[in-house]
């Protein structure tokens, strides 16, 4: 009996601890069931400008493979098609159309095959959330993952005998002639402490003037370090470090940075990575991942999946934390402070972000959004005024507006509370109207519009973004009681007006006398860089929509009804662009609508507004099966820190924020059947549709929590009340 019994007792444990490890399997398997499907490559080919190595959400550091340091091709340091390679360096953005970063580079390689230290095999390049890997051709295996401040690097070697070149002059430099004398690093200073230490600081000036500070630490020691002769404008130096390994022939590096000081750099190593074990950083890294990938589930095929969550994971990679463990940071003045959330943001790429990036952050990273507003009134302190593009702390005013403003209001409207509501006012309101970079407001409120005689580059676009600032400090001030400021920038907000050509239905420069440009070519796309002119990056077709941002209303007025605005849109849509240029912002056509390009992003929405509004659904459709793909070439026009990202993601979804600042999303049709995002209150909000198909892809009818929505819009409050959005689809276009 007692043997019968025991014999009991054991199958039960036998099955329980069965039962156990099933859950566990289960569990791990839910919980890496979004991350499997990212692929870091989307992007890497052609203009996406995204990067395939390791980063955190949200993280200062982005280890990952250099194939050239300069030409705008290379902004991230890497093309998929090129099979160069310079090393790897620690740092660098996500998709933008401007050169910085590539901080730190190693290249580890064999001393007998030195003359392939260069090159690699491309079908051993991997990459998957956290880890990227390679081997070179002189048989080096490299491997990379990181923590938030922390790269670690993993090399094996073919033998012991093991070199790695190290170089502190690199960087990712905004020239576009490889044969440029811009030396980057204005000042160095590295120490070398002991057998396996390294440690400086750099000072460069490139599309910003910052500094960093680095700690590079070897798992073995050097048995020699040789000094590189300095090329013309190096200031910081170049190393070739020997090292004799043991029987495993690995080599590991970690290599910690910070804006603040080399104890800074290494207070963050000791503190992240104070072992060894490259394994348990990757498992780390990829367990932080699953946290944000999992907060949105879809219902679609792999190839969609595999788009959808490397947009998830694109949107996640910025802003980056650049303050230290203990939350010291360097701030735009170049001055020590401390962030009392130990978060100060950076990689603000404020032009494009605002549009949906910033809005959706605010669905599915609420933690994160009280910490980028108070980096941007922290920013106001130390510069006088708003960021407009900041890079490590440091502004590089590229593109116009003041759009931290309609930011800060988005923010507010939906309910943030962890920043002072009066001194965000005041700082939109001194950004406003003391004049700085790219903002003249005495020649703004003057003429009640930019007069190209007098600004002779983007004067229409500056008067056209400005009316959405303006509108935002008004809705501000009116929220606070500030009714003053609310008349006097409700006002400033319709300065647009002011711009309309009746005979074009465009808007259109003018001088100081009220003269309009002549002759004017609504079709050519101008850019600062490249073709300056009255536009950023688009024509006259293109912006003329930008308005339409905060008062649909009044451009429908403006047009002269309903059916005009209709009109309007069809003549946009279908209106062939002539010889379009990707350098000018034109790419990803249809008619002259630039979906590589930010200032179209919205405009597909205006037709649920129109008499039409399926017909814009038609496009969003098109969009989505045409410029976005489960490829290295899958993205067509930078992701611009996400915020290309952020338009497959809310278009997927059936909803996207026209007014980036007033908490409404307006609906399009979803492409995809289900949807549930879970939300930080422990609510889900519910997308689903009936009667989804290939053909049915229209949008017939909208439910919120059942109720008809008759006004094409859902709101932020509804979204986080874990409200369920019904979509009924059709094939009908009527």
């Amino acid at each position: 009996m007692r043997y019968l019994t025991l014999l009991l007792l054991i199958q039960l444990s036998f099955f329980s601890c069965k039962k156990e490890q099933t859950l566990q399997e289960h569990n791990k398997a839910e919980r890496i069931a979004n991350r499997k499907f990212v692929n870091p490559f989307i992007g890497t080919d052609g203009t996406g400008h995204t990067f395939p190595g390791p980063s955190m959400p949200f993280g200062m550091v982005q280890p990952g493979p250099d194939n050239k340091n300069y030409g705008w091709a290379h902004t991230s340091g890497y093309q998929y098609k090129d099979t160069t390679l310079l090393g790897f360096s620690q740092t660098r953005f996500s998709g933008t159309g401007i050169n910085e970063m590539g901080d730190v580079l190693l290249l580890p390689y064999s001393k007998e095959k030195e003359a392939l230290k260069h090159s690699y095999f491309k079908n051993t390049e991997k990459a998957e959330v956290g880890y990227y890997t390679l081997t070179k051709k002189d048989d080096v295996k490299v491997e990379l993952t990181c923590s938030e401040r922390v790269a670690i690097h993993q090399y094996t070697f073919p033998t012991k005998e093991a070199q790695v070149f190290i170089n502190l002059q690199h960087g990712l430099r905004f020239v576009f002639d490889e044969n440029s004398q811009k030396g980057l690093v204005l000042d160095s200073d590295v120490t070398i402490e002991n057998d396996s230490t390294i440690s400086g600081y750099a000072f460069t000036d490139n599309w910003v003037k910052r500094k960093y500070f680095y700690t590079i630490q070897f798992s073995q020691p050097f048995t020699s370090v040789e000094a590189l002769s300095k090329a013309k404008n190096d200031k910081a130096p170049k190393y070739d470090a020997a090292f004799k390994l043991k029987a495993d022939k690995q080599l590991k590096v970690k290599i910690a940075l910070s804006s603040v000081s080399v104890e800074g750099a290494k207070r963050n190593l000791q503190t992240e990575i104070p072992h060894w074990d490259f394994e348990k950083v990757k498992t780390e890294n990829q367990n932080t991942w699953d946290d944000y990938l999992n907060r949105i589930s879809i219902e679609a095929p792999q190839k969609q999946k595999e788009i959808f969550y490397t947009s998830l994971y694109h949107l996640f990679l910025q802003p980056s934390n650049i303050a230290d463990v203990d939350g010291k940071y360097r701030g735009a003045d170049d001055k020590i402070a401390v962030a009392s959330d130990k978060a100060y943001y950076s990689t603000l790429s404020i032009w494009d972000v605002y549009r949906a990036a910033f809005p959706l952050l605010q669905i599915v990273a609420p933690e994160r959004i009280d910490g980028i507003v108070n980096s941007m009134l922290l920013h106001h302190e130390a510069a006088g005024f708003l960021p407009i593009w900041t890079a490590w702390g440091q502004d590089n005013y590229c593109m116009i507006g003041n759009h931290a403003i309609p930011m800060i209001l988005s923010a507010y409207q939906n309910g943030f509370t962890g920043f002072d509501a009066q001194k965000a006012l005041q700082t939109m309101l001194e950004t406003s109207t003391i004049s700085h970079i790219n903002s003249d407001w005495e020649l703004y409120n003057q003429y009640g519009y930019y007069p190209f005689d007098k600004l002779d580059n983007e004067a229409v676009s500056r008067t056209l973004e400005s009316g959405f600032d303006d509108y935002a400090v008004a809705r501000m001030a009116k929220k606070l009681g500030d009714s003053s400021s609310y008349i006097a920038f409700t006002k400033r907000a319709n300065y647009y007006k002011n711009l309309f050509d009746p005979e074009t239905h465009l808007f259109r420069g003018k001088d100081t006398q009220g003269q309009f440009r002549t002759p004017f070519d609504p079709l050519t796309a101008t850019s600062p860089l490249n073709n300056p002119g009255d536009y950023t990056e688009a024509n006259a077709w293109q912006y003329f929509w930008t308005p339409a941002q905060y008062d649909v209303e009044g451009m429908i007025e403006l047009l002269g009804g309903t059916s005009e605005f209709t009109k309007h849109l069809n003549t946009f849509f279908t209106t062939k662009a002539l010889n379009p240029n990707k350098f000018l912002g034109q790419e990803a056509m249809i008619g002259q609508y630039a979906h590589g390009n930010e200032p179209s992003h919205h405009i597909l929405y205006l037709y649920a507004f129109s008499d039409t509004p399926k017909k814009g659904q038609e496009y969003i459709k098109r969009v989505v099966d045409e410029f976005h793909n489960n490829t290295p070439d899958g993205m067509i026009g930078n992701d611009d820190c996400g915020q290309m990202s952020a338009w497959y993601i809310l278009s997927t979804l059936g909803f996207y924020p026209v007014n980036a600042s007033d908490g409404t999303f307006v609906l399009g049709a979803p492409q995809a059947s289900e949807a549930s995002i879970q939300l930080a209150n422990g609510k889900k909000f519910h997308m689903s549709t009936e009667n989804f198909s290939e053909s049915n892809n229209f949008t017939d009818s909208a439910f919120i929590n059942d109720s008809l929505i008759k006004d094409h819009k859902i709101s932020f409050d509804q979204i986080m009340n874990g409200g369920k959005l019904v979509f009924k689809m059709t094939s009908t276009l009527d």
